[in-house]
């Protein structure tokens, strides 16, 4: 075998072991009629929305018979366009392609944004999809590249983490939310070979295992750090039910996150983390028997006389849709009964998401296509109403499974 010959075994051979990634094979109960069903009823319901989206604008939630959208800026920006693209692919109708390119002209100066952590959800859900789905290089890459560039600008070495918000009372606040916006980071360090971006992304990771997890391995929503020096200041709550409570949505982008991380660096203490969040979550007796959580899963120790008492058990289905497609990622890393488990789950909380109690009739719900997500129950914001993000991690879940059943990988870069 001459050395070209080598190079070109070697470099096949690498394509298939990377194609070869998550491809645990699994009994499939869902069948294509099921799958290819709800993604053609949600792209129906998602013209119902489109219809009422102003060009310039972003829907964030349809609340007391009237939808609520957003600017650009807001931190859920790119999840309407990401939901279009996913549902696309889906579907195959370029009519909902094309829908998201033109609401991308409206997101695409977020990539200069500073000013927020976020970026992950606004540009990687929108551009990243984007890119993969038109191989567009040369107008997509540029947009993630400084995009990244700008999130990486709130890494802080003293504190070895990206801090999260600038509003408050915080000094340098992380909230689990920020695992987030890591894969943004690790794809563009491929995207560009610049392993700054690689290396900000699992130093946060690795500060986020140490500091955000009790030992039962629920987390934290948000963890204050001295700026000057990394320590820790205070460990505390904003959207969950009380600071020591696990906010069922706080858990769901830990186990996201986590999974992610691991896929991207094949770190084993990332596969762990993961493996261990799920085991908190799936064993918790607080969760329902659809496997839909409630908003906080320490609901039941909320007092008599609190103002979130009477709505203490109200489900969030964005959590729900998170630790779906999560789990059916996770179930590709692991073996056995173990793996088993975590694809049952995945595909009982699909089913059940798809069913009347949470998918909305078309023509309902604004257009949204779930009901019943809470944003922030001890903020009195966005309770029981449909929300973007809910609708996206769904059809994500959707997709990753619909390439399961045409024998493909669960991930698609």
């Amino acid at each position: 075998m001459n050395r070209k010959t080598l190079l070109f075994s070697s470099v096949l051979f690498m394509l298939s072991a990377s194609a070869a990634i998550g491809q645990t094979k699994h009994d499939l109960a869902l069948d294509k009629s099921f799958i290819d069903g709800q993604l053609a009823a949600s792209a129906k319901q998602i013209k119902v929305l489109a219809a009422s989206t102003p060009d310039d604008q972003f829907p964030k939630t349809f609340e007391k018979g009237a939808h609520v959208f957003s600017g650009s800026r807001w931190w859920c920006s790119g999840f309407y366009p990401g939901t279009l693209l996913l549902l696309s692919e889906g579907t195959g109708d370029q009519e909902l392609q094309g829908l998201a390119l033109q609401k991308l002209k409206h997101l695409e100066k977020e990539q200069y944004n500073k000013g927020t952590h976020d970026l992950g959800f606004m540009l990687f859900c929108s551009f990243g999809n984007a890119l993969r789905l038109t191989g567009d290089s040369t107008q997509f890459k540029p947009i993630l590249a400084t995009g990244a560039e700008s999130l990486t600008s709130r890494y802080s070495p003293k504190t070895h983490a990206i801090r999260s918000w600038d509003h408050g009372k915080w000094k340098f606040p992380v909230i689990i939310d920020n695992m987030m916006n890591l894969e943004f980071l690790m794809q563009v360090a491929k995207m560009t070979g610049n392993k700054k971006y690689a290396d900000v992304a699992k130093t946060h990771a690795n500060t986020t295992i140490k500091n955000h997890f009790r030992k039962d391995y629920s987390s934290f929503h948000v963890i204050d750090y001295d700026p000057e020096t990394g320590a820790v200041i205070a460990k505390k709550t904003h959207q969950g039910a009380a600071d020591e409570s696990a906010w069922a949505r706080g858990q769901a982008w830990a186990l996201y996150g986590y999974t992610m991380m691991y896929r991207e660096t094949k770190d084993k203490a990332y596969l762990n983390q993961a493996r261990n969040i799920a085991k908190y979550i799936l064993n918790h007796k607080n969760l329902p028997a659809d496997l839909i959580p409630v908003w906080d899963f320490d609901y039941d120790k909320i007092p008599s006389d609190s103002k979130m008492y009477s709505q203490r058990a109200l489900r969030d289905v964005s959590a729900g849709a998170l630790f779906a497609s999560s789990l059916l990622e996770l179930s590709e890393y692991t073996k056995g009964k173990e793996s088993k488990n975590y694809f049952k789950k995945a595909e009982t909380m699909i089913k059940n998401l798809s069913s009347d109690i949470y998918f909305a009739k078309n023509g309902d719900n604004g257009g949204f296509l779930l009901k019943h997500s809470v944003g922030a129950l001890s903020l009195n914001s966005e309770i029981d109403v449909p929300l973007t993000y809910a609708d996206y991690y769904y059809v994500e879940a959707l997709v990753r499974y619909q390439r399961l059943l045409a024998g493909e990988p669960l991930i698609k870069e």
